[in-house]
């Protein structure tokens, strides 16, 4: 028998009998078996209401979920809730404190689920937990069409602190060593750059842009999708377009081959049809923005279905990617790029994207949620593992946390190695060397602000 069939039939021991899993190097993974559990979290005020989606937040819980392991090994995950990203109905339908009281309520409950779900490698446990996790928050919500995205963003404490969990059972000590074999492949780049893309919100004066622009940021990622009807939020849209070209049309920049700044669009799944979209790209032609959009993010409603092929622009798919089969579908209609939201839609979850993402040799970016400063360090370990982004030469990522939060400073002391370089946005970058690689940007290094308010019960 040869060596790749002594594999396959191991792992199958494993399942069969609940012996460890073997990786694709030959190493024996452990199951894990959670003992103990606790979560917490923090209210982190904005600046001002910050809008997309149709909507507005004033501020975002910071979630802390904490596992310990039968073998006294333990891990603390870290997240930061966006219901209105999750779950816009449910937002709109609640108070802003009342729908981030119900996902941490359903962080509670997955957490006993953790409990009586053994595992090798969070991918597995993340697999097994979410249709009870679903089920649960439906019971919970009272939302029977309950969104995907607000199980997926519930479970991201919880998943972050499984992967730490797993790395000290198994002695991994950086996030190349962490990766599970299948997903190796699709993660195995060191960019040496990562662009950043600044966010562009409904509200923001052009002159903030203007000045960001000055100090080196060259993707541009505006949100459209104004509130209003859908003719009311074209109108918005083309003329928020307007305002930011016209604003920064002659401004140049050394990272494009034309020295043009690059824009990038999110209408976090508003326009209901093609058609629409169409009049939007025809204004940019108009103004002559359109040769400068590198990607657009999500522009449809779920339900939509239209080829996307024949824009003669880069669509992205975020939102409606819940598992690999709908990234499969998504690209099938025409998409030509898909979106990591590790800090939304699990670490777990990605990386099973990622992989999609490669066998069909479509491109990656990672897209913010307003997370804070730790977890943007966890959402750069994947920016900075994808192939670079065309048209850029270099990985490609959002955070906007340093613009919306009040303590975003504050927060920023919490990390371990703040102060780092690789922490700084330099000409709108990261520019990460090899003590991001080698320290894994700190992920394994968890604030003792959010480790130390939580013991084991």
């Amino acid at each position: 028998m040869d060596r790749r069939g002594f594999v396959k039939n191991t792992g199958l021991l494993a399942m069969l009998f609940n012996l460890p899993r073997c990786t694709g190097s030959g190493q024996r993974m452990k199951t894990i078996k959670v003992t103990g559990t606790n979560a917490g979290f923090e209210r982190e005020p904005l600046k001002g209401r910050f809008g997309f989606k149709g909507g507005y937040l004033t501020e975002l819980w910071q979630v802390f979920s904490r596992l310990e392991s039968a073998s006294g090994a333990s891990g603390t995950g870290i997240a930061t809730q966006s219901v209105l990203y999750a779950d816009a109905d449910l937002f709109a339908d609640n108070t802003e404190a009342g729908g981030n009281a119900l996902m941490f309520v359903l962080v509670n409950e997955a957490l006993k689920i953790v409990k009586e779900t053994p595992f090798t490698d969070p991918v597995e446990l993340m697999d097994k937990i979410r249709p009870r996790v679903h089920a649960a928050g439906v019971r919970i919500t009272g939302k029977k069409d309950l969104n995907a995205n607000f199980v997926h963003n519930t479970l991201v404490s919880i998943d972050n602190a499984a992967w730490l969990l797993y790395a000290r059972e198994n002695g991994f000590t950086s996030f190349d060593e962490m990766i599970p074999a299948p997903y190796r492949s699709a993660l195995s780049f060191h960019n040496e750059k990562i662009a950043i893309m600044y966010q562009v919100s409904y509200d923001m004066p052009v002159e903030t842009l203007v000045d960001a622009v000055k100090d080196g940021y060259f993707v541009i990622k505006v949100k459209t999708g104004y509130p209003g009807t859908q003719e009311e939020m074209l109108a918005k849209d083309m003329a928020r377009l307007t305002e930011v070209h016209q604003a920064l049309k002659d401004l140049r920049t050394p990272h494009t081959p034309d020295g043009r700044l690059v824009y990038t669009m999110d209408a976090n799944g508003r326009y209901e049809s093609k058609a629409l979209l169409q009049r939007y790209f025809d204004h940019a032609r108009k103004i002559g923005a359109f040769d400068q959009i590198l990607v657009y993010e999500e522009p449809f409603v779920e339900a939509n279905n239209e080829g996307v092929g024949d824009l003669g622009v880069r669509i992205a798919a975020d939102e409606s990617i819940h598992e690999p089969a709908d990234a499969l579908r998504k690209l099938d209609q025409g998409y030509g790029a898909l979106v990591l939201k590790g800090i939304a839609k699990t670490l777990s979850q990605s990386m099973k994207i990622a992989q999609v993402a490669q066998q069909r040799n479509v491109p990656c970016l990672c897209a913010d949620l307003t997370v804070n400063p730790v977890l943007v360090d966890w959402h750069k370990n994947l920016a900075a593992r994808v192939a670079p982004f065309p048209g850029i030469g270099m990985g490609l990522m959002e955070t906007n946390g340093d613009m919306n939060y009040v303590h975003w400073e504050q927060m920023s002391r919490y990390h371990r190695l703040a102060g780092a370089s690789w922490m700084e946005r330099r000409n709108g970058a990261f520019e990460l060397n090899a003590d991001f690689y080698k320290t894994s940007g700190g992920i394994f290094e968890v604030p003792h602000h959010y480790e130390n308010k939580l013991v084991i019960l």
